[in-house]
C-alpha cells in the first residue's frame, strides 16, 4: 500500500524518466483527476494510504502518460474559455491560441447566426453560443466521431447549436452572418516533426493541412460567396507563418476590410475579413 505522497513521487519520477517534460504537473493532475482531490485535501491528508483500486489506475494512467498520450485524452477534458469540454482521440484537444478566434468573434456575432466549419470538439460554436447571444448556431464536421462529441459537448453545457456531418459546406443549407474555422494546416512534412502527443495520438484528420498547409483554406474560400451573408465575416486561426497566404487568397476572393491578428507569442494566429455589400 501507498500513501497519496509516495504515489505522486513515484509518478513523478517515472513521467521524467521517460522524457514527459510536465512531469511534476501531470503527475499531479492525474492524481487530482483519479482521487478528487485538491491541493488543500492533499496537504492534510497526503500521508493516509489511498484506495488501492484507485491506486491501481493511477498507476495505469500514469504509464499512458509515459507512452505520451495526451493528458487530457487521459482526464476526458479540457477546459477551453472557461467551460469544460469533453475529449477523446477523436477530436483535437482545444487550444489557448483557440481561444483568440473565439474573442474576436464575440465582437461582432450579437444576434448573428454563425457557422463553424471544421468543428471538431464544437468548443469554437458551443462557446460562441454560450457567451455570445448568436440567432443560430451550426458546427459542421466530415467526422461522425467528433460529432458524437460536439453533441455530447453541447448537452453537457446546454449548448443550443445543431450539427452537420459533412466535407466542409456539403450539407450546409442556407447564408451566415459569420462564418468561423479552424481548419487542418499542418503542412504534410511537418507533421512528423510534431510533438509524440499530437503526431501519434490525435487525430491526422484534424491536422494535416496538405503540401502547402493551405488546402482547406483555399476550398473554404472558394465557396465562401456560397453561404456569407452580404456585409458577413469570415473568421479563420491559421499557422504562424500562413497570415500573409491567407490574407492574399481571401483577397483575390473579393473580400475586404482583411486583418491579421498576432497571438500572445507576437506570432499571426487570426485572419478574418468581411464580404462587402
Amino acid at each position: 500500500m501507498s500513501n497519496y505522497k509516495e504515489l505522486l513521487q513515484t509518478a513523478r519520477e517515472f513521467l521524467k524518466d521517460n522524457g514527459i517534460a510536465d512531469a511534476d504537473l501531470d503527475a499531479w493532475y492525474l492524481l487530482a483527476h483519479v482521487f478528487g482531490i485538491n491541493r488543500a485535501g492533499f496537504f492534510m491528508y497526503g500521508n493516509e494510504e489511498a484506495s488501492m483500486d484507485k491506486a491501481l489506475l493511477y498507476k495505469e494512467l500514469i504509464k499512458k502518460r509515459a507512452l505520451h498520450i495526451p493528458l487530457q485524452y487521459l482526464t476526458g477534458t479540457q477546459e477551453f474559455m472557461g467551460l469544460e469540454f469533453d475529449v477523446d482521440e477523436n477530436v483535437l484537444i482545444p487550444r489557448q491560441d483557440t481561444e483568440l478566434l473565439v474573442e474576436e468573434v464575440l465582437k461582432v456575432c450579437n444576434n448573428k447566426s454563425v457557422l463553424d466549419v471544421c468543428t471538431g470538439s464544437g468548443c469554437i460554436i458551443i462557446s460562441l453560443s454560450k457567451l455570445g447571444n448568436l440567432k443560430k448556431a451550426i458546427g459542421t464536421d466530415i467526422s461522425q466521431k467528433a460529432l458524437q462529441i460536439a453533441n455530447r459537448n453541447a448537452k453537457k453545457l446546454n449548448a443550443d447549436v445543431n450539427f452537420i456531418q459533412g466535407d466542409l459546406f456539403e450539407r450546409v443549407v442556407g447564408n451566415y452572418d459569420i462564418i468561423v474555422s479552424n481548419p487542418p494546416y499542418i503542412r504534410n512534412e511537418e507533421l512528423k516533426s510534431l510533438m509524440p502527443e499530437v503526431k501519434d495520438h490525435e487525430p491526422k484528420q484534424a491536422l494535416d493541412g496538405g503540401p502547402d498547409g493551405l488546402i482547406f483554406y483555399e476550398r473554404i474560400i472558394n465557396d465562401l460567396h456560397r453561404y456569407l451573408n452580404p456585409g458577413g465575416y469570415v473568421y479563420f486561426e491559421i499557422g504562424y507563418d500562413q497570415g500573409e497566404a491567407v490574407k492574399e487568397m481571401l483577397y483575390e476572393a473579393g473580400l475586404v476590410d482583411i486583418i491579421i491578428k498576432k497571438d500572445f507569442n507576437e506570432l499571426d494566429r487570426i485572419v478574418y475579413a468581411r464580404k462587402s455589400f
